[in-house]
């Protein structure tokens, strides 16, 4: 077993909640006849590089050599912890058999990890790696001091076996008489439809609207939240009288007065899965988003990302209000809206220079991504420095066009450290002057539900043109997000380590819940002013084509083609909070 494929073993049985397998039968002698003395002596000689990682040097300016071949340029160098003697891989192993007993363990020096030479294998030692994650955070942040605290709703919850509920005899006889069985509609096409999936009518240029709220009305934690009564519209509307204002509206003296949209969208949840199937028309939800953004407020043709932005701050704006008390968006726990969506954003700006790192967490409730560039350049400079085109003409405007991007290709690019330009340099806190940069973002914590927005309309100040990227996008049906968390980005950072890094849980839960599915794509079709959106939804492992009021059923490979402009995806296995109430067993 190679000594990666031994790492991700024993990682992976550290997060399984096993018991690691029994470690180098040479370190632990090596450990018993010296302790941990030796590797706290090697916090002395630790030298942090840029991104954060980590080399063993007694002098900064040190170029260390083989002691036996006088080779620098070797890919490994070995240090023996025990006599400093550097060893190339060829001659680590007659090192260790030339000198007695207690020099079998060395460190790589361009990577401060353990090697022990008589297994020719890399050993890890977790007091070792504490030692110097502790060493490399205290040289790259100043012992943390700046960093920003992370957001509140990163505590570890309890979790516990989901138990269905049963309803009791007193419960049982509510439910018979304040309700009605669902009745399917015999002769009717659209009977053959799952339940919940309606048309909605296009209200004047309203399709942004309507794509939106398809994808909204089938996600399974909002679904969920609104068909289990979690917000009463009419418990809500008596709460604010919201009736009574109406009633006495008074254009001068309530023009700012302001709808609850989770009423609107509660009212909506009802009417879809309970109504007829008829298409609906979602009036009463456009006049109160119209209240919300006043600025959006037309029957022209708005952008969907937009309206879902825009939607997602208009309910959680309405709670905030409610509640009195100012709710940090990146508190997961505020709203509806942002305990579905809400994710956090992990920001790390690191010197070139001396490898000072500065990081911050910023929510947010998508991901915008910029589409790969076709041969290999940045994105940014793609649209205004690319003179290639499909058909070898000049056009430039045409270049971004061509070729192919995927999904998990975006997401690489947008995690991949980035450097900044002469003129963003920033204040460096251990140098004490502005120096040059790189910047990495990485995902601190997953949504439960989480939406990748493509950015195909493009705008170019100087040119004074905006103009769409017709580029295909391939996105997978599921998606594995492990390799772009926070907790992932410093393992690779840090090297490999028995070692948990930024909310990376020993446990199997961690692992399952940064696994997602695909279940809504917004697509967008025609030009940048003259366009037309259209939603595909998964329902019962069958697709399904949302075109406004019409809706038709489609196999995989029509959504395989579409044109990718917003993807939503829901975590395969959700965690559910620990009830404060006692449950009957």
């Amino acid at each position: 077993m190679s000594k990666t494929e031994l790492f991700h073993h024993h990682h992976q049985q550290q997060r399984n909640g096993s018991v690691l397998p029994q470690q180098c039968p040479h370190l632990s002698e090596f450990r018993s006849r010296h302790g941990t003395k030796p590797f706290r002596a090697l916090q002395e000689c630790l030298r942090v590089r840029p991104l954060g990682r980590a080399a063993i040097r007694r002098d900064p300016n040190e170029v260390p050599r083989c002691s036996a071949c006088s080779e620098a340029a070797r890919p490994r160098l070995y240090a023996c912890v025990a006599c400093a003697a550097v060893s190339c891989h060829a001659h680590a192993a007659v090192h260790a058999e030339s000198m007695p007993p207690g020099h079998e363990i060395a460190v790589d020096v361009d990577r401060a990890e353990l090697f022990c030479c008589r297994c020719r294998d890399q050993v890890y030692d977790r007091d070792f790696d504490d030692a110097i994650v502790l060493a490399q955070t205290v040289a790259s942040t100043l012992g943390g001091s700046i960093q920003s605290p992370p957001p509140e709703n990163l505590r570890k919850r309890r979790r516990v076996d989901y138990r269905l509920w049963t309803p009791d005899l007193n419960e049982r006889v509510l439910v018979r008489r304040n309700s009605s069985p669902l009745q399917r509609t015999d002769g009717n096409s659209s009977s053959d439809l799952p339940w919940g999936l309606r048309g909605l009518n296009n209200l004047g240029n309203t399709c942004f609207m309507n794509s939106v709220l398809q994808a909204l009305l089938h996600t399974p934690p909002l679904r969920n939240y609104f068909l289990s009564d979690r917000h009463n519209r009419y418990f809500c509307q008596q709460k604010n009288s919201v009736k009574k204002t109406v009633a006495n509206y008074d254009s001068n003296n309530n023009k700012n007065l302001k709808l609850c949209l989770a009423c609107d969208m509660d009212a909506m949840f009802s009417a879809v899965f309970s109504g007829p199937r008829t298409p609906y028309s979602p009036a009463k939800f456009l006049y109160s988003w119209w209240q919300h953004a006043a600025n959006l407020a037309s029957y022209e043709q708005q952008d969907a990302h937009e309206f879902f932005i825009s939607m997602l701050d208009g309910i959680h704006e309405k709670v905030e209000k409610d509640k009195r008390k100012p709710q940090s968006q990146g508190n997961g726990d505020c709203c509806i809206a942002h305990r579905v969506f809400s994710g956090i954003l992990r920001s790390d700006v690191m010197c070139t220079a001396c490898g000072f790192t500065s990081t911050t967490y910023d929510p947010c409730v998508d991901i915008s991504l910029d589409l790969e560039p076709n041969h290999g350049a940045s994105g940014r400079m793609a649209s205004s420095k690319s003179h290639h085109s499909c058909n070898g003409d000049a056009d430039s405007l045409n270049s971004q066009n061509c070729g192919i991007s995927t999904l998990m290709g975006c997401l690489d690019r947008f995690t991949r450290p980035e450097r900044l330009g002469s003129d963003q340099k920033f204040f460096c806190q251990q140098c004490q002057v502005r120096q040059e940069s790189l910047k990495q973002m990485s995902i601190r914590k997953l949504p439960l539900v989480s939406c990748f927005h493509i950015k195909r309309f493009e705008h170019s100040p100087i040119r004074k043109m905006s103009r769409k990227v017709d580029r295909y996008l391939q996105f997978p049906f599921s998606l594995d997000m492990a390799p772009y968390l926070s907790s992932s980005i410093l393992r690779s950072r840090f090297g490999n380590r028995i070692f948990s890094f930024d909310g990376d849980e020993p446990d199997a839960s961690n692992k399952l819940s940064s696994e997602f599915e695909l279940f809504a794509v917004i697509t967008h079709t025609g030009k940048l002013d003259a366009g037309h959106y259209v939603t595909y939804l998964r329902l019962s492992n069958q697709w399904y084509k949302c075109d406004d009021a019409w809706i038709t059923q489609v196999n995989e490979n029509i959504v395989r083609a579409a044109q990718g402009y917003m993807m939503f995806y829901v975590q395969k296995m959700l965690y559910y909070r620990v009830s404060k109430k006692p449950v009957a067993s």
